[in-house]
């Protein structure tokens, strides 16, 4: 059984992988870049974007450094990614992907509890 995930928002409502893109472009539509979603097994599937690149991180606990998508060989950096505390962060272009290819990750994360085959990620831990 996949395990479900919620948005930490407060609501209780899980999204699936059919659902989770309307909703991250949804939030970012209203201003919010960051966004935060939790499995029911205590995993935590972060996604952070300035709209043209995104972070995102899966973590198997509170506290756990986590593993990351990348981008090998890009060049640069990019800011304005800016979190719900209100901090405006900057990332090496490396440690982010292109948003649509964030959007894939986080589609197959939900849908399936993994990343992609194809996808490029390092464990930070």
């Amino acid at each position: 059984m996949i395990e479900p995930w919620v948005i930490n928002d407060g609501s209780p409502v899980p999204v699936s992988s059919e659902t989770v893109l309307e909703v991250l472009r949804s939030r970012i539509d209203r201003g919010r870049l960051e966004t935060w979603l939790t499995s029911s097994s205590g995993r935590s599937l972060v996604f952070v974007t300035n709209a043209e690149r995104a972070v995102v991180m899966l973590l198997e606990e509170e506290g756990d450094p986590g593993e990351h998508a990348v981008n090998p060989g890009a060049q640069g950096s990019s800011d304005g990614f800016v979190l719900s505390n209100g901090q405006h962060d900057e990332y090496p272009d490396e440690d982010t992907v292109p948003v649509g290819e964030a959007f894939r990750l986080v589609e197959q994360i939900v849908g399936t509890g993994s990343w992609p085959a194809d996808a490029r990620w390092v464990v930070d831990r």
